[in-house]
């Protein structure tokens, strides 16, 4: 792959919203698994844990918790993407609580763009009652839910989003 194959790829992503309802196939869900295990993490304690969930009563359990977003419970599938405080905090104390999110949070990037490779959309929402979610799928305390991310064959966009110019990101040396 050339670096242009790489920002064409990227720039060819987009959230999607709208799925046809079709199941995944259970290698695209190992596929997208073993994307994210290849993700970078702090001191290689790979602190996130996910859980797949394809079961529809679940799905509707975390589009309430989601408030109401109705694209989780239509996804054939919801990777929902935690921080585990425990593997991370074992070696870093409490800064592993920060490291954990950051771990997750990679790790849900390699989620998404993983989707994608293989043909598939995904929308990652980040908006949802986290106790709401933790109760629907039993989550033990020390594991914080980050993102519920929807994967499945969607309906894309008509045409891409439009991004801010790099420029009004970037600061060089200083602010």
């Amino acid at each position: 792959m050339t670096s242009s194959d790489l920002l064409r790829l990227l720039k060819a992503r987009s959230s999607v919203r709208d799925y046809t309802g079709e199941p995944l196939d259970p290698e695209d869900i190992d596929y997208i698994l073993t994307c994210a295990s290849t993700a970078p993490s702090a001191g290689n304690r790979e602190a996130w844990d996910v859980v797949v969930v394809t079961d529809e009563d679940l799905r509707i359990g975390l589009a309430v918790a989601a408030l109401e977003q109705m694209h989780i419970r239509e996804a054939p599938a919801i990777f929902v993407v935690c921080a585990n405080y425990v593997r991370s905090m074992s070696q870093y104390g409490e800064r592993g609580i920060l490291y954990a999110l950051e771990d997750a949070t990679i790790a849900c990037t390699y989620m998404m763009l993983a989707a994608h490779a293989r043909g598939l959309h995904s929308c990652w929402t980040g908006a949802f009652d986290e106790n709401d979610v933790r109760e629907t799928l039993g989550l033990p305390e020390h594991i914080r839910p980050l993102a519920l991310l929807a994967v499945g064959k969607g309906i894309p966009p008509l045409r891409p989003v439009e991004r801010m110019p790099v420029e009004e990101h970037v600061h060089r040396e200083t602010w």
